[in-house]
């Protein structure tokens, strides 16, 4: 067995029958340390050693990850599908590809482009770490089981995200002609009123606005109460598809149990 196949079983999950390789694990840990280390970065309290150490230790994860990225590349071969540098170049564009991808290079710009720029830029920039998160979707099953089932589902989701738009735009007219000469500050304006008007009917009700007049409150009460629907209809539609993921999995590993 050639080194690049011995690479290809421990790097590519789908080689394995089960479980995960301990290369693959640390890869999943130092994704989770990148974040916890960006979590570090911005306490202003830190001492310049320690903020230092993780500057060092992000410099590390970045030169594993892209590392990890050639590696990947020249392993894809194995698979029939991406032999030869067509192939090779089909693999560079596969979404797992192009996550790893994103995992290291807006990282390894921001220091090589970057290094002078403001704190304000810098941190900015930095904030695209949290792509890394893409790198798990390869190692955690859950994440391409929400993926299928958000396909499975899209058409009802749009749907139901008309629905709520329309509504929203509805009640942010509604609350205008009622509350616009009262509260010209909240609901002058049809744009300002749907502030409101998305705040209540997302049930997340800041207080910042509200109607005073009689009416206003007859309206915004039912605009309310339309809006449990609202939210709970995509969730309703998400859950269904998640479950039927979910069952579709088990009665799979089943039948190959079988």
């Amino acid at each position: 067995m050639g080194m690049r196949s011995v690479f290809y079983r421990n790097l590519e999950p789908s080689a394995r029958e089960h479980g995960i390789s301990a290369i693959n694990f640390a890869i999943v840990l130092l994704v989770l340390a990148s974040f916890l280390t960006f979590s570090l970065e911005t306490e202003p309290a830190i001492s310049r050693d320690l903020r230092l150490t993780l500057s060092g230790f992000n410099i590390l994860i970045v030169s594993v990850f892209a590392i990890e990225y050639v590696i990947r590349v020249w392993i894809a071969g194995e698979n029939p599908e991406y032999r030869g540098w067509r192939g090779r170049l089909k693999y560079m564009f596969s979404p797992f590809a192009l996550a790893d991808l994103a995992a290291f290079l807006p990282e390894l710009i921001v220091m090589v482009a970057f290094a002078d720029a403001d704190g304000g830029a810098i941190a900015a920039l930095k904030a695209l770490r949290i792509l890394r998160l893409l790198k798990l979707a390869r190692f955690v099953p859950a994440f391409s089981m929400l993926s299928n089932a958000f396909a499975r589902c899209a058409s009802q989701l749009a749907v139901a995200l008309g629905l709520a738009l329309a509504l929203i735009y509805i009640s942010a007219i509604a609350l205008y002609f009622i509350e616009g000469d009262k509260q010209p500050d909240a609901f002058g304006s049809i744009p300002r009123a749907t502030w409101w008007a998305v705040a209540t009917l997302t049930t997340v009700g800041y207080g910042d606005s509200y109607p005073v007049t009689a009416l206003g409150k007859f309206v915004a009460a039912f605009i309310a109460l339309a809006g449990i629907g609202v939210v709970a209809l995509p969730a309703g539609i998400f859950a269904s598809a998640v479950s039927e993921e979910m069952n579709k999995d088990k009665t799979g590993k089943d039948s190959s149990g079988d």
